[in-house]
């Protein structure tokens, strides 16, 4: 997620932002068997990828404070709370 953070942040050269990266990666980051699987429609399956690139365009934000040491610490103290 740092690498695909990193080459955002060269946005003014390749013209991949963080939403597009995001557009690009998200089914293969966040791959689903319910989208690849005959149940959904085009329309479902285009809403389901939608959904995931929102969510990896936020991750791609927000890499720096969601991977950081002091984030990861707050997590395991309040897991054994």
């Amino acid at each position: 997620m740092r690498h695909l953070a990193r080459l955002a942040d060269y946005c003014s050269v390749t013209n991949m932002h963080a939403k597009n990266l995001a557009i690009v990666w998200a089914p293969n980051l966040l791959r689903s068997k319910q989208i690849e699987s005959s149940c959904f429609n085009g329309t479902t399956a285009f809403m389901e990828v939608r959904i995931q690139s929102i969510v990896v365009e936020f991750i791609l934000n927000h890499v720096d404070i969601l991977f950081s040491s002091k984030f990861s610490s707050i997590i395991r103290d309040g897991a054994g709370a």
